[in-house]
């Protein structure tokens, strides 16, 4: 009798995310326009992941996700310094989107490709087996592992925030919306993030990555 064959290791699934080439040359619609560079960390001992939308153009450049006036003000929700931030073994960045979409006519970055997630997300995800706690930075990724449980908007399901945080299994979730500073008016608006919620988060954070150092 055959045994059945293992899953690949962590260090082959990043290679092969590595050398995707499929929003190329096999797009839903319009090529990507320009070449691939996925950007994501992963690893089987991380205990904190953040789920964002898709790296922006300073990532791209420089291959390093978040490297970027978002990542400072990302880093400093969370009350992390860069090195921690960066520590493959202790975070898992993991966009919906591996690659930098590319921008609209204003300016602004396209969605996520929709050719990455149903390609590799679940093989990325199932390499994070011992994650404590999640950031579902953004409607992309809050839709996608929310599902039905997602509100009809960003600002109704991060309002929402204690019905993902606290639920009975699994690590626990937080939505937040994306650091970038496009989002300094809804920051504005809704004070309670900072007040309630982002407290919770650092805490949680915390817990987590003492976990791992004990």
């Amino acid at each position: 009798m055959t045994a059945p064959a293992s899953p690949p290791s962590v260090a082959a699934l990043r290679k092969r995310i590595k050398a995707c080439r499929i929003c190329v040359e096999q797009p839903l619609k319009t090529p990507l326009p320009h070449e691939p560079r996925p950007i994501f960390h992963i690893s089987q001992t991380a205990r904190v992941a953040i789920c964002s939308q898709a790296p922006g153009t300073l990532a791209h450049a420089s291959g390093k996700p978040f490297y970027d006036p978002s990542g400072i003000r990302l880093r400093a929700w969370l009350e992390m310094d860069e090195a921690t931030f960066y520590d493959q073994s202790k975070v898992a960045i993991v966009p919906m989107g591996f690659c930098f979409p590319g921008q609209d006519a204003k300016g602004g970055d396209l969605p996520p490709r929709r050719e990455c997630a149903p390609r590799w997300r679940e093989a990325a995800l199932s390499v994070l087996q011992e994650l404590e706690v999640v950031l579902l930075v953004g409607s992309y990724a809050q839709r996608w592992h929310l599902g039905a449980s997602a509100k009809p908007t960003l600002t109704e399901t991060v309002r929402n925030w204690r019905q993902y945080a606290f639920a009975n299994q699994g690590p626990r979730m937080f939505a937040t919306p994306h650091p970038s500073w496009r989002n300094n008016a809804w920051l504005k608006a809704n004070p309670w993030f900072e007040r309630e919620l982002l407290p919770e988060l650092r805490s949680a954070v915390d817990m987590a990555l003492t976990h791992t150092e004990n």
